[in-house]
């Protein structure tokens, strides 16, 4: 081994690339174990009963209609068992774009009116003071270190910029298995470090990445969370301006009863047709869904895994994921994590919010048709995960309904597929 390579191993642990540990302990969660029913949050909107009802309403309104006249059009003759499975397909089927449709209409009437201020986060007042310690998470998996350690460079500059740097800490919570990429990840880390003079930017690596970001949040929890009130979650491409994790810290620390806070990542940097139309997509349509299922949401609203920011206490209290009965794909680790542990502190009384209003929160999309495929097989099976967790105990309807929509988004490709060869099956029929 050269002396750079054994330098780059060695130099992190001797000019202290960690903080010291402050365990906080992290316990696995049933899901069958009989729970009583949490209270409702404080911060949960006082219509938000009436919004629901407005939304389920109008989406069982549109797909009782559009029943009736798909019933009209196949009842001619007398229903076949060919058309009665199209029937209850198309049932399905609409039910689950009414139900999307009406959620973003709602979006789009909240933005004509002047979208609301969530949690009371007024993103042109004054920054703030701040109380507590904040640490951010950048987990890493083979990805390219100099994009990562720039991006996070990003960041720390622009905390800096807020003047409340010395409430926040910075982690790189690397579970890379390339060799080659360890060692890079090691050198781009103390050139980070060197050129900030940051002692808040610390830098660790797992050898084996059991339970993949899911385990490696969790460790940094069980054996650095003691010492933090908030963790910010990010992804190996995310960005966040200082302006919005100040004020994401300070909503937290003004509302003790929240667990957790998603703001609405608008994607970036996107420099080839697909990402770009991802991009442009996700700029035109984005904001009336977030602020549609953020409206009816309410304080049960879902976490999406990154640019979150989460109360380490109440995580580490609840959201330990215990491994899922079965074989793989389905079985053992869960993949899916996020909707989970949003679903399992709602579950114990805590909080989940959603603010779309708040900007300054970015991430990339896959640049091409192929890795895009990639990521969305992996959350297939993460979302087909869910099935086992869908009847868990003492989770709120809505938590539920989150993970049913995840399932939906897979389960009904099939469905389509199906509806479309029975529809052909009944004109050859004809």
């Amino acid at each position: 081994m050269d002396a750079l390579s054994r330098r780059t191993i060695e130099a992190p642990r001797g000019i202290d690339a960690l903080p010291p540990d402050a365990p906080l302990a992290m316990p696995q969660q049933s899901l069958w174990q009989r729970r009583g029913r949490a209270p409702s949050p404080r911060t949960a909107p006082r219509s938000v009963s009436f919004r629901r009802l407005l939304v389920f309403g109008a989406a069982i309104a549109l797909t009782a209609i559009a029943a009736y006249e798909m019933y009209e059009v196949l009842q001619v003759g007398g229903l076949t068992v060919l058309e009665t499975v199209v029937l209850v397909l198309f049932v399905a089927l609409f039910a689950w774009i009414a139900l999307s449709f009406i959620s973003a209409l709602c979006g789009f009437v909240v933005s004509l009116a002047g979208a609301g201020r969530t949690l009371g986060i007024d993103p042109t007042a004054p920054l703030p003071a701040l109380a507590g310690r904040t640490a951010l998470l950048l987990p890493t998996y083979n990805e390219d270190p100099h994009r990562v350690t720039a991006r996070l460079q990003a960041i720390y500059e622009s905390v800096g910029d807020t003047g409340r740097l010395a409430h926040f800490d910075f982690f790189i919570l690397s579970d890379t298995t390339d060799p080659a990429i360890w060692l890079a990840e090691e050198v781009a880390f103390l050139r980070l470090r060197g050129e900030l003079g940051a002692e808040r930017l610390y830098y660790r690596h797992r050898t084996k990445n059991i339970a993949r970001k899911a385990g490696n949040i969790g460790e940094w929890v069980r054996r650095f969370g003691g010492a933090y009130d908030h963790m910010i979650v990010l992804d190996a491409d995310s960005l966040m301006e200082g302006d919005t994790v100040v004020r994401l810290a300070a909503a937290m620390e003004s509302r003790p009863n929240i667990g957790l806070i998603q703001t609405l990542p608008q994607l970036v940097n996107g420099n080839t047709l697909f990402a770009r139309l991802q991009q442009f997509a996700g700029r035109v349509y984005g904001p009336l869904i977030a602020r549609g299922i953020a409206w009816w949401h309410g304080a049960e609203s879902n976490y999406w895994g990154h640019n979150a920011i989460i109360r380490v206490a109440a995580f580490a209290e609840q959201a330990g994921l215990p491994l899922l009965r079965g074989n793989k794909p389905f079985g053992g680790h869960i993949l899916s994590h996020d909707f989970i542990e949003a679903a399992l502190m709602r579950r114990a009384g805590w909080a989940v919010h959603m603010v779309p209003e708040l900007g300054g929160s970015y991430e990339e999309c896959p640049p091409t048709l192929t890795d895009y495929a990639v990521r969305d097989r992996r959350w297939c099976q993460g979302n087909l995960q869910h099935i086992a967790v869908l009847p868990a105990r003492g989770l709120h309807w809505v938590s539920r309904l989150h993970l049913m929509q995840g399932i939906g988004s897979y389960i009904t490709a099939p469905m389509w597929l199906l509806f479309l060869f029975v529809g052909i099956l009944i004109s050859l029929q004809s």
